[in-house]
């Protein structure tokens, strides 16, 4: 156990934010902490590390470490990155600081003592176990996959962006390996390749987790657990954010089921009392009756439990196949090239998500086809019978001095305000929320309006940029189901990997100059982006081999061609041998001395085998040239 929290509430002034809150975190926990914004998630973390205080109810602490991320962190602006990362080791560090002098102590005659030595061993004993000769190894490896590779790490931490700085922070609390490690909202400003890094880090991280984030691709990969407030109480779940959403399902049609069963007796408890309390005879057990509905503790109606926005997207006039052709379109700001030649052919009914590098110009493509970017090269061609509908993520063309329903009315003056109302209320915005300014409205409540004037405008092509910034959890989840369910066309852009995951049907990585299609959702672009990594390592190590097998057949090469120089020598050797022989045998004193004739017949039979062994490895050398 690392900590617990045992019926703990939390009271700011006469509102309580939390309410008997029972959690106890284990040593391999992975847990994501969910829920509405203002629910309570920020105050329970503190609570866990001991910064916040409870109202009532009890926490217990353990000896081990805790590590936590806010939002908001800070570092130390005077410190270089990389002095900000040693920082972290400042005790190993000062342990290998006192063993090079001691080391160097102990060269010297007077310091070479056996309590020297002594001393040496167990420094370098604990040096070892606290893993000190990898400490740099260790830094280098998560600034990297932080998105630190190739930085200048003298660079002050002053002169670095926000984001960067969020990033180093995290990068800082993971060096650091807290028993438990908590992090707030830590996918901001992370790009895949440094998201899928921290996943793969954190699903590999020795010690708990808490983590507070509104990237469900993030908790399906990271978290084992889903704890949900809602209400300022804490309900936990087994399984992934996946998992989560299937069980919480079932939840809710149970208690919908149990809601439903509760209101039938009530109605039957209520109607027996009415007939029945005016009557002497039955007046005792309807009292009973009232008793017990005075007692009864009402179950909440689910559909009030966690209301969702309703969203429907659809159209009228069917476009031609042939929806959207771009071509050789150089994407410009200023002087700054972000896309020298950008190529896109999209066809009715795709549902397109464009991903790529920050800067690359996805933003600037999608105003560019609307004509709300200028450019100077290239085409843009829409196909005949297009409607297009643009969901913008700052939501610029909202008037900010309109109230939400003049902001509908105003485009639409010809449907009812009881039909705008309506749609308004789909999205949650109700009451006198419909006749709050636009300016003072949340982001969520500005991406509502926005969802509200794409489903009255009924595009056959939904043009959309960064949907699901602003959303809650519920809100994504409805969103995701409405574009899947949409049946026209979608362009979008989109950092949402769980969105990209249900909704598209390609994937278009947009680089400088090309435009790479991929035919699925995003883990088959993962995947085969991970291929397509790993071909030029399989080619370096082909090379390699290659070049080591050429060596080799280098080395077998020279050994083949020594070998036929010596066989043809002893070729030469045997045939000269022969001819010696055959000169004997004709010569009258050696004819006339049979024994000495014998031996030479012999001798003879022996080297002409001799020469046809040769011979055969002559024409096998030979062969191979």
């Amino acid at each position: 156990m690392i900590v617990a929290l045992e019926k703990v509430s939390k009271f700011f002034g006469a509102e309580e934010i939390l309410t008997d809150i029972t959690l106890k975190i284990e040593d391999n926990d992975r847990i994501g902490l969910i829920g509405a914004n203002g629910a309570g998630k920020s105050t329970l973390l503190n609570l866990m590390t001991g910064e916040e205080e409870p109202t009532g109810g009890e926490i217990a602490f353990s000896k081990k470490r805790i590590g936590y991320l806010h939002q908001n962190a800070g570092l130390s602006g005077e410190n270089s990155i990389l002095e900000e990362m040693r920082s972290v080791f400042s005790d190993v560090l000062h342990m290998g600081e006192k063993l090079e002098k001691l080391y160097e102590t102990l060269s010297t005659p007077q310091g070479n003592t056996e309590e020297n030595h002594k001393e040496y061993a167990r420094l370098q004993t604990l040096y070892e176990q606290k893993d000190g000769y990898h400490v740099d190894i260790k830094i280098n490896t998560v600034l990297n996959g932080m998105g630190f590779l190739g930085r200048d790490l003298s660079t002050p931490i002053d002169r670095l962006s926000g984001g960067e700085k969020t990033r180093l922070a995290l990068a800082k609390l993971l060096l650091s390996e807290p028993d438990l490690l908590i992090l707030d909202e830590p996918t901001n400003h992370l790009d895949f390749k440094t998201l899928e890094w921290l996943e793969e880090y954190l699903t590999a991280y020795k010690g708990a987790i808490v983590l507070v984030s509104h990237d469900r691709y993030f908790l399906d990969r990271c978290v084992t657990d889903i704890c949900e407030i809602y209400k300022g109480k804490l309900t936990r779940y087994r399984g992934n954010y996946s998992k989560f959403v299937v069980l919480k399902a079932q939840q809710l049609e149970y208690l919908q089921k149990e809601y439903e069963k509760q209101q039938a007796e009530i109605a039957s408890l209520k109607d027996y009392v009415a007939r029945n309390q005016v009557r002497a005879s039955t007046a005792k057990s309807a009292k009973s009756r009232q008793h017990i509905l005075d007692n009864m503790e009402v179950l909440e109606k689910p559909s009030d439990y966690l209301k969702s926005i309703h969203l429907k997207f659809s159209f009228t006039t069917e476009p031609v196949k042939d929806v959207l052709k771009v071509e050789h379109l150089e994407l410009k700001v200023k002087d700054k090239l972000l896309n020298p030649d950008v190529n896109l052919h999209i066809r009715k009914n795709d549902k397109i998500a464009i991903v790529g590098a920050n800067g690359v110009g996805k933003t600037s493509l999608l105003k560019a086809i609307l004509n709300k970017f200028p450019y100077e090269k290239g085409t843009i061609t829409w196909g005949g019978g297009v409607k297009k509908s643009y969901f913008e993520q700052e939501t610029t063309d909202l008037h900010p001095e309109k109230t939400a329903l003049s902001e509908l009315w105003d485009r639409f003056p010809s449907i009812y305000e009881q039909e705008l109302r309506r749609i308004l209320g789909s999205l949650l915005l109700t009451g006198e929320d419909v006749y709050k300014k636009v300016g003072v409205l949340s982001g969520g409540e500005k991406a509502k309006i926005k969802f509200a004037v794409m489903m009255l405008e009924k595009g056959n092509v939904l043009i959309l940029d960064e949907p699901t910034n602003h959303l809650d959890l519920s809100s994504k989840e409805v969103l995701d189901q409405a574009l899947a369910d949409y049946p026209g066309t979608v362009i979008m852009v989109s950092h949402d990997r769980y969105l990209l995951n249900k909704v598209p049907t390609k994937i278009v990585e947009m680089k400088p100059g090309e435009m790479v299609i991929y035919d699925g959702k995003y883990d088959y672009y993962l995947e085969k982006h991970k291929e397509t990594a790993v071909i030029p390592q399989e080619k370096n190590t082909e090379k390699t081999n290659e070049f080591y097998r050429s060596k080799k057949d280098r080395a077998e090469e020279t050994k083949r061609k020594n070998n036929l120089r010596k066989t043809e020598a002893s070729i030469e050797e045997t045939e000269a041998e022969i001819s010696r022989l055959q000169e004997e045998m004709a010569n009258p004193e050696i004819a006339s001395d049979f024994a000495r004739l014998q031996q030479t017949c012999d001798r003879l039979e022996e080297l002409e085998q001799v020469l046809t062994k040769l011979y055969e490895t002559w024409e096998e050398l030979q062969g191979n040239d």
